[in-house]
């Protein structure tokens, strides 16, 4: 077997993963003193160099040379480092493992995976040039932080996987891989708004609550919003926080619907544009009126498996009864029950869309159904708003009502095509 232009381009990736993680390196340790720095760029570059020549020699035929060849990179790092002078003042593990994964990426590249071996270069890059903003990250979570992550990490890495795919339960209407993938989607949907929340909430306030909590969940947004303006003496940021979070869950619906019931995602977005449009122009008007302060965040961790379990029953339920009605009323019977099952949950009426088969409903009279459980959850929020702030709550009420108009007008202009 001979070398190619293929080869010397595994070659080259190789040194150019040395010199991508060698430089972050080398600048993050310039402050050592002399002689207590093992590897720089110039070590760097040279390990994935000997790495790469280490997978052209096993895709020649040759794994045993390259193992030992490996072995020696390896060993002499774990050496170098062994007996760093200093090591006592500055232990360092960092940048040893960084070295044993430029050698693993250089022999990938070598292999023949140039790519895959050039971003895992940039990735490791990334990481270790983000080490004040990871650690800083870090010192702004709690335990209740920690063990979300350890809930959605169960959830989605521990579960899934493992779960067959296929047609299941009573009327075929359960796919157990896809029943949890959905509890993966909604629940990473709140997981990323809850930390995104813990960390820039406070900082950025009230208006910032709304658009990052209205993510996960807009009602939750409301009511805690509502609550808070109905006690103050004047109201602040509240009713524009109230009207940028459910104008996120205009934006958060065609993002499920692409992904579960593509189908239907150009009509729901036709259909949730003009509203879409409005919620966000009243929400910037109500942040322009509004005095700059700080907000609360939004209550609770959203990560809980008893929840999740439960959420995942619902949809189950529905699914079947969305099959039941797909063979005794037809079209019709599907609309009227996503839109049923839409007032208590816009989520699993999307969800339960995405089970049934294309020729169920229409794309067009899909996406009407699922635009009415808005209209529903506007309505919701929009009591909400009036109960618990009162007067004070009227321009965000207003916001919120001037979006229901213009999608009802929508609907009905759609229902005229039918």
């Amino acid at each position: 077997m001979s070398l190619g232009w293929g080869d010397a381009l595994g070659a080259g990736a190789a040194i150019a993963c040395g010199i991508l993680i060698g430089i972050e390196r080398g600048f993050d340790l310039r402050g050592l003193k002399a002689g207590t720095r093992v590897a720089g760029v110039r070590t760097f570059t040279l390990v994935g160099l000997v790495a790469g020549l280490a997978g052209l020699i096993a895709r020649l035929g040759q794994p045993f040379v390259a193992g030992v060849v490996m072995s020696a990179v390896v060993a002499v790092l774990a050496v170098g480092y062994a007996h760093r002078p200093g090591l006592n003042e500055r232990p360092d593990a960092t940048t040893p493992i960084a070295a044993v994964t430029t050698a693993a990426l250089g022999f990938m590249a070598g292999y023949g995976e140039p790519g895959f071996a050039i971003a895992g270069a940039t990735i490791v890059t990334l990481l270790l040039a983000l080490k004040t903003e990871l650690h800083g990250f870090l010192a702004k979570l709690d335990e209740d932080d920690v063990k979300a992550l350890a809930r959605y990490a169960v959830i989605a890495g521990a579960v899934l996987p493992f779960l067959p795919s296929g047609h299941y339960g009573p009327l075929g209407a359960w796919n157990p891989q896809r029943l949890w993938l959905v509890v993966v989607l909604v629940t990473g949907f709140s997981f990323l708004g809850y930390i995104a929340n813990r960390i820039f909430g406070e900082r950025h306030g009230t208006v910032a609550t709304g658009l990052i909590g209205g993510a996960y969940s807009s009602t939750a947004v409301t009511l805690a919003l509502a609550e808070r303006l109905g006690k103050e003496q004047q109201a602040g940021a509240e009713p524009a926080g109230i009207a940028f979070a459910t104008a996120v869950m205009y934006l958060r619906m065609p993002v499920l619907i692409a992904i579960l019931a593509t189908r239907a995602l150009p009509a729901i977005a036709i259909l949730l544009l003009p509203a879409s449009i409005v919620a966000w122009g009243a929400g910037f008007w109500l942040y322009r009126k509004a005095p700059r302060n700080q907000g609360p965040t939004p209550p609770g961790n959203p990560i809980a498996l008893l929840p999740a379990l439960g959420f995942v029953a619902f949809v189950a339920v529905a699914a079947i009864a969305a099959k039941w009605a797909e063979g005794q009323f037809g079209q019709s019977g599907i609309a009227v029950l996503l839109l049923i099952i839409g007032s208590m949950d816009v989520d699993v009426a999307i969800v339960t869309l995405g089970t049934l088969a294309p020729e169920a409903i229409s794309p067009l009279l899909a996406a009407m159904a699922i635009s009415g459980t808005a209209i529903i959850n506007m309505a919701v929020k929009i009591g909400i708003t009036l109960v618990y702030a009162g007067r004070k709550g009227i321009s965000a009420a207003v916001a919120m009502t001037s979006s229901v108009v213009v999608l009802g007008v929508m609907i009905a202009l759609a229902w005229t095509r039918l």
